[in-house]
């Protein structure tokens, strides 16, 4: 049998005090991964938007965006996966380090260290996933703060799929999307733009040029017109915008743009499509069909261009998109 002395009483009583006085550290979820120089340089960047529309990598598109950051710190973000980006990029590009942050949840988003990396980076890219995950893991906290720096600081940003989907004023929020290959299809959205999972979102990002934009990815592929323009008929029927756009970018393209606003389009895929509402929905509410009229498009091809500051391009085919009663046309 153990008995304990009094100095032993004392002194488990005030090991008891101390560790009450301790503060445990929450478990570090999100992950870093760096190659190249483990010190941060400072180059000297310049300000561009790398609009990537999915499916398979583009590398001019990333040699572009590497360009930008004038051979700095290059820094993918993710809320899942690993860092199969680092070796992909640094392959292509001379610069002086490659690195992704998962950032999984909003813990994680409220580390400081966390901020600290994004502000360090002279590129910024975010992967493609479910852009659920970066709303609801991402607003409201650090990790936004220092994405909206470092673009108000002039440094070059770039996302694809999800990414992409998130870099616009409006945002598809994919938010009630439980599974990330059910992807919402346009007869859903035009049934009822009120769908359940039409879930919209806005002001994640502070870009400029992409102001009143909406913008979206897959686009000729996936056949996503009829709910890109639910979607621009619900924001202006929820009030955010009489008049929104959307850059809606196919698999395979990219639109690259420069500080001025000026564009151009890349890779084998069909291009990229810029849409306008320019008259209010006739029909724009919970289980009805939509009517909207009058939506201005623009089909843009690779190796053409398209200025996102002053809404019109050089080469390309217009073309104008009506839905009545759920029908889209096309003239």
């Amino acid at each position: 049998m153990f008995f304990h002395s009094p100095k032993s009483h004392r002194a488990i009583a005030a090991l008891a005090a101390i560790l009450a006085s301790c503060t445990v550290a929450p478990a570090q979820n999100y992950k870093y991964v760096r190659i190249g120089n483990q010190q941060n340089v400072h180059s000297k960047f310049e300000f561009g938007i790398a609009m990537m529309g999915g499916g398979s990598d583009l590398d001019e598109a990333f040699r572009w965006l590497c360009a930008k950051s004038d051979g700095g710190d290059f820094l993918v973000l993710r809320a899942v996966g690993g860092d199969d980006y680092n070796p992909y990029i640094n392959g292509l590009c001379k610069l002086n380090s490659v690195a992704t942050v998962v950032i999984p949840d909003r813990a994680s988003a409220q580390d400081a260290k966390v901020s600290a990396i994004i502000r360090d980076a002279q590129a910024i890219f975010i992967a493609g996933g479910n852009q659920a995950r970066y709303v609801n893991f991402w607003q409201g906290t650090p990790v936004q703060d220092a994405i909206n720096a470092d673009i108000a600081e002039g440094k070059p940003i770039g996302g694809t799929s999800a990414g992409l989907a998130v870099l616009g004023e409006f945002i598809y929020g994919a938010l009630e999307d439980k599974d990330d290959d059910n992807d919402l299809s346009s007869p859903e959205v035009l049934r009822d733009p009120y769908f359940y999972r039409v879930t919209l979102a806005r002001n994640f990002l502070q870009v400029p040029l992409l102001k009143n934009t909406l913008t979206d990815s897959h686009f000729a592929k996936r056949d996503r017109l009829g709910r890109s323009v639910g979607f621009l008929a619900r924001i202006v029927q929820d009030g955010w915008s009489a008049n929104p756009r959307e850059i809606a970018i196919d698999e395979k393209s990219a639109v690259l743009v420069e500080p001025d606003g000026s564009a151009k389009i890349v890779g084998p895929g069909k291009g990229a499509y810029f849409l306008q509402v320019t008259q209010s929905p006739e029909v724009c509410a919970p289980e009805k069909p939509l009517t909207i009229r009058g939506i201005r498009a623009r089909h843009v091809g690779s190796g053409k261009s398209f200025d996102v500051e002053k809404w019109s391009g050089q080469g390309g085919e217009d073309y104008e998109i009506s839905v009545l009663n759920g029908q889209i046309s096309q003239k």
